[in-house]
Formats: structure tokens, C-alpha cells, sequence
């Protein structure tokens, strides 16, 4: 689609869409049950993997993957199954993401905050917003992208002058994953303290949809970062964006006045606040993926490409080789049992703070209409958990794709090889959030049994 930027996306070069074309047809229908659906994944990241290295090189706009992830059906995994989703529990949404991810680590991001934000509605919506959105992103396979940094300023949002039955957001986002090539936007901004229109809802977030090609949005298409390259998640500029109040996500129209549940104020109430530890699963997932790839294919090479070391410890020529094949030698099979073993432990884990949030979004949800009875203690406790599989995903990750070199050797590092793309990938995220406060806030609820304050990274 493009962009109503002052700069339009024929000035970017962008990956070609055709070149997926087939999956189009291989894939009509979409899965129908969870393993089949874990599959579409995999099959995905088959798709990507033999280039991937030769398409981050290129850096285009990824325009293609998209197109691939939309053939895929995987953009509509969690969307209900009235409007032609698959309607799976985001167990598995969390799994696939991990699979995308090993076949492009960039991908797999793409995936995971498209899921993310195209799943809004449920945690922070009204009924009638939710039937909405999830109608129109999943009928239509939409892809959608955020302009929800928190580390930059909050987009200022102010009434509509001309009608007070609207809103409208102007500022600037740094950081944008996905944006620029979405069909929808997830907007994020806070109410103007200087308008009397708001009164004591001043301050108060509003997470809003608007068509990527609303006039008034543009992208500086300026990421450029060291990995997760295919990411698109360079900066935007918001001005004057008009959004009804109807789609302002958990407000009443046309005056700011909240609904009972959820209540609007996204860091207020338990149930809204669980987009963020939602989000920060989205994170541990994909990060597994690219380092369980690492790992996979630091693996293949070894087999097929690396040498024994001809020398004793002592540096003398033998006659004979201590080992006659790498795959003999003893600390490349030390090296790679003992990362197996780590990333099994961390796939535990993942899996289990999975299966936790899985089952919290069954048992509270807007169906059942109680979604204001989850309690800080219960949002809290999911939190540290989500928590520590990411510490732990963090750890073990940077350690196997740091170690991928030892255990592959110096003809590795050739920049067709690509094994670096693992390391800058997943160095590129973990910064994300510093996982020093992770650490803090798990610390604090084993040695006092603190539940973190909900931030916009807790």
C-alpha cells in the first residue's frame, strides 16, 4: 500500500511481493488445528531462511515478507473464527512467532507485534470496538503496525475544534516496528492538559486505529540499525490525525467519559495493564527463535564446513590429528550439548509463561464480561513470570549466538556464512528494556514478595 508521506515508498527501495506469489495458492486455506498451524509456521520460516542473511544485506523495505506472513494466514492465528481466523490460544501464537523467528529473526518480530496489536481491542476495547476491529483486521488479513513508543514523547492529543465528537493526535514517534508498511496503525497519545474539553481525564492514554494511509502520517524510513534490519521501525511524524471518538479504544463517544470496564487509563487498572506483560512475551519468543536458529545452524556448518585443530596444547605438530573431524572433537561437543541443554530449559519455561497467559485470557475476557475481576496480585504474579523467562531467554540466547564462532571457526565469519546475523539480532532487541530491571523486579518478589508497579515495560 503507500504511504501519504511526503516521501513515497517508490523512493524506498522495497522487497518485491511477487517473489512469494506462490504461497498464495499453496496456502487457500488456513489450518485447523494447533499442530497444523504450528506447521504453517515452520513452513514459513523454510521460506525465508535459505536468503535470509542475503536479504538483510539488501535491507529493503520488506514489503515481500509481509506479503509472505499474509499468504500465510499467520497474521489472523488468534482472530476469532466468525470473521475467518483461526481463533488459537495465543499459546500458540507465541509458539509460531518463535518459529517465524528462526527463519528470519526480522519476521518474526513483524509477526509478534503485528499480534499484538491487532489482539488491542480485546484487552483494552469496548464490546462494540472489539466486534469491530477484529471484524475488519481479520476478514481482510490486514497487517497492522504501532506508533506506541513510550520512550519517546506522547503523541499530544486535543478535541476536535470543529467537532467535539472527534479527536486528533499530532507528534512525532522514534520508533514505529512495522508501520510504514501496515495497512492499519495502532496511534498512542495522551489527552492535552492544556484543553478544558478533558477536565480530570487530562493525562489519560488513548490507543486509537487510523489507516496507515490517512493523510497526515509519514515515515522517515530511517532505521538502520545493526540487526533485525527487515523491521521497518524507523520514525513517523502524527499531525493532525482525526480520530472519532467511537475508535478511541475503551472511551464512550462523543465526550471522554470512561466505561466501566476496562476503565481507559491503560496503567490504572489490572486487565488493561496486561498489554504490556503480553508484549514483553512477544519479546522472550522471538529472541528464542533466533537463538535456537543459531544454534541450528551453527550446527549444519560444523558438520559439513568445520576443521579439526591440528595442535596439542602445547602447540606441537602430531603427526596424526587429535580428532579427525570437528564433530569428534571434544570441546565443540561439549559446547554445543551444554547450549542444547540451556535453550531446552529456556523452551520450558517460555512455554510455561505461554500456557499461563493463554489461560488467563480464557478464564477473564469481555465474553464473559468479567474482565475487571482480575486482581493486581494475579496480573502481578503472570508478570514476574513472564519475567524471568526472559531474563533467562536473554542470558542463554546472547551466550549461544556469541558462542556459535568457537564452535564453527574463523572461515565462519565469512559475511556470506551470515552467523553474525543471530548475535546483531538479538543484541538489537534485548536493549529494548535493560534487563537489569527484570533481574530487580523478580528479585524483589522473591526476596519480598513485591508485585511490580505496572509500567509501560512491566
Amino acid at each position: 500500500m503507500a504511504s501519504s508521506a511526503t516521501t513515497p515508498f517508490a523512493a524506498h527501495s522495497s522487497s518485491d511481493p511477487s517473489i512469494y506469489q506462490e504461497y498464495g495458492s499453496k496456502w487457500s486455506t488456513l489450518p485447523t488445528d494447533s499442530a497444523s498451524w504450528i506447521q504453517r509456521a515452520k513452513d514459513v520460516a523454510a521460506a525465508l531462511a535459505p536468503d535470509a542473511a542475503a536479504r538483510e544485506k539488501a535491507n529493503k523495505t520488506p514489503r515481500a515478507e509481509v506479503t509472505l506472513l499474509k499468504h500465510s494466514g499467520l497474521l489472523k492465528i488468534v482472530g476469532p473464527k466468525a470473521y475467518g481466523g483461526g481463533e488459537q490460544p495465543w499459546s500458540v501464537a507465541y509458539q509460531a512467532i518463535r518459529e517465524v523467528a528462526k527463519g528470519d529473526g526480522s519476521i518474526g518480530m513483524l509477526l509478534g507485534y503485528h499480534l499484538i496489536w491487532a489482539f488491542s481491542p480485546f484487552i483494552l476495547g469496548t464490546p462494540s470496538q472489539i466486534a469491530k476491529w477484529n471484524a475488519l483486521i481479520t476478514s481482510q488479513n490486514l497487517f497492522v503496525g504501532g506508533a506506541v513508543n513510550p520512550r519517546g514523547s506522547d503523541l499530544v492529543i486535543i478535541s476536535d475544534p470543529s467537532d467535539k465528537t472527534r479527536i486528533i493526535f499530532n507528534g512525532s514517534k522514534h520508533f514505529t516496528t512495522g508501520a510504514a508498511i501496515s495497512d492499519l496503525i495502532v496511534l498512542e497519545g495522551a489527552l492535552s492538559s492544556e484543553s478544558s474539553d478533558f477536565g480530570h481525564d487530562a493525562g489519560k492514554h488513548i490507543f486509537a486505529y487510523v489507516p496507515t494511509t490517512y493523510p497526515g502520517i509519514s515515515f522517515s524510513f530511517n532505521w538502520d540499525a545493526i540487526g533485525l534490519r527487515l523491521t521497518e521501525s524507523g520514525s513517523a511524524q502524527i499531525s493532525n490525525v482525526s480520530v472519532d471518538w467511537d475508535d478511541a479504544l475503551g472511551w464512550s463517544s462523543p465526550s471522554p467519559t470512561s466505561i466501566s470496564s476496562p476503565l481507559p487509563d491503560v496503567l490504572g487498572v489490572p486487565y488493561a495493564t496486561l498489554l504490556l506483560p503480553a508484549i514483553q512475551l512477544v519479546f522472550t519468543n522471538f529472541y528464542l527463535g533466533i537463538a535456537q536458529a543459531a544454534l541450528d545452524t551453527a550446527a549444519g556448518y560444523t558438520r559439513k564446513s568445520t576443521r579439526p585443530w591440528p595442535y596439542l596444547s602445547g602447540g606441537e605438530r602430531e603427526t596424526v590429528f587429535p580428532a579427525e573431524k570437528a564433530t569428534d572433537e571434544f570441546y565443540i561437543l561439549s559446547t554445543y550439548g551444554t547450549h542444547h541443554a540451556h535453550l531446552l530449559a529456556a523452551t520450558a519455561l517460555a512455554d510455561r509463561a505461554n500456557e499461563a497467559v493463554s489461560e488467563l485470557f480464557s478464564a477473564y475476557n469481555h465474553e464473559r464480561g468479567n474482565r475487571a475481576e482480575l486482581t493486581a496480585q494475579q496480573r502481578g504474579e503472570i508478570s514476574e513470570l513472564i519475567a524471568a523467562a526472559k531474563i533467562v531467554v536473554i542470558d542463554v540466547g546472547l551466550k549461544v549466538t556469541s558462542d556459535v564462532f568457537e564452535v564453527t571457526g574463523s572461515r565462519a565469519t565469512a559475511s556470506k556464512v551470515g552467523l553474525d546475523r543471530f548475535w546483531r539480532d538479538l543484541r538489537t532487541h534485548t536493549l529494548h528494556d535493560p534487563v537489569a530491571y527484570k533481574r530487580r523486579e523478580v528479585g524483589r518478589w522473591v526476596l519480598l514478595g513485591e508485585i511490580p508497579t505496572p509500567t509501560w515495560y512491566t
